[in-house]
């Protein structure tokens, strides 16, 4: 009643002016019977309009009662115009598709296309790419030079390599880990050693047996030491050092490199991923080398060993201690640890079998340990007792890249400015420090050290000393015996007095495969 007293008697029609009941002053309204009312569901009179004056940005600013005002405006407001067609709406253009929808408009962005996840998501790790395609190609190298040295790509005789790869000469002659190239062993010398097995050997005929040592060890070749009487006599010593970098990209058979790259490829990966290029590479490389250190110390001289397995056993370490770090943050810790524990224990395993360098896992792993207790963010724990917190590793979250470049632009702004003022004042970098925080940098530091010491202290033995460890050997095979001969004997230097002079050539050698040694190398 009210309100249509109130409408009635303040305006009459069309063109009347505005009445003055209730003591209101009100503009007047339209024409009550235009020739044309728009509908704001007119999808064609309002489709893409370039401008509106409605707060939805739907109603068009040219209309029929444009030039009147509205009673309802409120001059005091901002006025609003229409935005911009960003990208994420220009797949909305549809004639069928009101823009101005107040139930469609504003709607959240949507993605053009699902970011995939496979192989190549994310950050690439290229470290393990480069890594995993040298392997495969010097793979692929090593089977062409067994087909051309012996006329078959994989080893058949006089043994069948259970690995299916070439044989060891040949993986000698391409740089495996073969200590006599390395340095003088002390029975070739005393015993006037200087027949070798050739490259190219398929038959245990003492015809195959007549190569140098210089010629078996190749890449550049060796000093005769025909000439040489004395072991500590290093005028003519075989220093092949490259031999503990090289066997890292050189593998005994199919079987071998396809379960280290799938390792690689998963693990390696993954960890990658965790904690950058940089700190990879150097663990990866490090454990490698230390564990061909440890292994041409310990291991028997006639041992060839090659493979990518005490790097891989560096990473499994990483691996492990990670997992013991973030153990409460952890879906499901425990069979992750399982998992790991059941991985190390099989391939430890498989180090005990005849022909394999079981001290490359193990020094592998150990190298694996220190060096994470160096590189890696101290435990969750000990963080939360301290509290301290540290920048991530790398920019590693895909689904959060803006925030996750954020946060990594910000730690990278801070190393610089951390480093500035530790160069200012020193003293006060450590001031404030609880116990527990200088306990876990001693270990830290104590880590480093070792690490230096360690491998050290293997090289001067390799080079100088030569102290051999009796009990070691347990270490890497059982003590069984099968036809008359011990596991554990099996890749030593059997020599044998030959029956035309009083030299002696390297007897046995030839057939130390006589239980799966052609697997030689490490299987992981």
């Amino acid at each position: 009643m009210a309100a249509n007293d109130y409408y009635n008697t303040s305006y009459g029609g069309a063109g009347q002016q505005q009445g003055t009941a209730h003591g209101r002053t009100d503009n007047t309204l339209p024409d009550s019977h235009p020739q044309h009312t728009p509908s704001p569901f007119d999808d064609h009179n309002y489709y893409n309009t370039p401008n509106s004056s409605g707060a939805l940005g739907g109603y068009p600013s040219n209309t029929s009662y444009s030039n009147q005002q509205d009673p309802f405006t409120d001059h005091n407001a901002i006025p609003l115009h229409a935005q911009p067609k960003t990208d994420a709406h220009k797949d909305d253009d549809s004639p069928t598709r009101y823009n101005a929808d107040p139930e469609a408009f504003p709607r959240p962005a949507r993605k053009r296309s699902k970011k995939k996840k496979g192989w190549f998501s994310g950050r690439v790790t290229w470290v393990v790419y480069i890594l995993t395609t040298v392997q495969i190609g010097v793979f692929v190298g090593e089977l062409i030079k067994n087909g051309m040295l012996t006329g078959s790509p994989i080893q058949t005789k006089p043994n069948f390599n259970i690995m299916i790869g070439p044989s060891p000469y040949v993986l000698i002659n391409m740089g495996a880990r073969f200590t006599p190239c390395m340095h003088n062993i002390k029975e070739v010398i005393q015993n006037d050693v200087t027949s070798w097995p050739c490259p190219n050997t398929t038959s245990l005929n003492p015809e195959f047996l007549s190569c140098s040592l210089s010629e078996l060890c190749g890449m550049g070749g060796v000093p005769d030491q025909s000439t040489t009487t004395d072991f500590k006599d290093r005028t003519h010593e075989p220093n092949q050092w490259w031999r503990f970098i090289v066997p890292i990209f050189l593998h005994a058979g199919i079987i071998h490199i396809g379960f280290n790259m799938l390792l690689q490829l998963t693990l390696g990966r993954d960890m990658e991923k965790e904690i950058g290029p940089l700190r990879f590479s150097l663990v990866y490389f490090s454990a490698g080398i230390f564990g061909f250190v440890l292994g041409g110390n310990y291991a028997a001289d006639g041992i060839t060993s090659v493979g990518a397995s005490g790097s891989l056993f560096g990473i499994l370490a990483l691996t492990l201690l990670d997992l013991c770090y973030n153990w409460s943050s952890r879906r499901s810790p425990v069979k992750d640890l399982l998992f790991l524990l059941l991985d190390i224990a099989i391939a430890f395993v498989l180090g005990l079998l005849p022909g394999l360098d079981n001290f490359s896992h193990i020094g592998g792993f150990l190298m694996g340990i220190a060096l994470g207790i160096c590189l890696l963010h101290s435990p969750q724990s000990l963080r939360q007792r301290i509290g301290h917190d540290e920048p991530p590793y790398t920019t590693v979250d895909t689904d959060t890249a803006p925030l996750a470049a954020h946060q990594s632009t910000t730690a990278a702004g801070k190393i610089p400015a951390q480093l500035s003022k530790f160069a200012k004042a020193p003293v006060g970098f450590f001031k404030g420090r609880k116990p527990l925080w200088w306990a876990w940098w001693l270990v830290r530091a104590g880590g480093l050290v070792a690490v230096f010491i360690g491998f050290i202290l293997l090289l001067r033995n390799f080079y100088e000393w030569r102290n051999t460890c009796s009990w070691c050997r347990h270490l890497t095979c059982l003590p069984i015996t099968t036809n008359g001969v011990e596991w554990c004997d099996i890749g030593g230097l059997n020599l044998q007095n030959k029956t035309t002079n009083s030299r002696r050539d390297l007897g046995g050698f030839a057939d130390l495969s006589a239980f799966a040694v052609d697997a030689v190398g490490r299987m992981m």
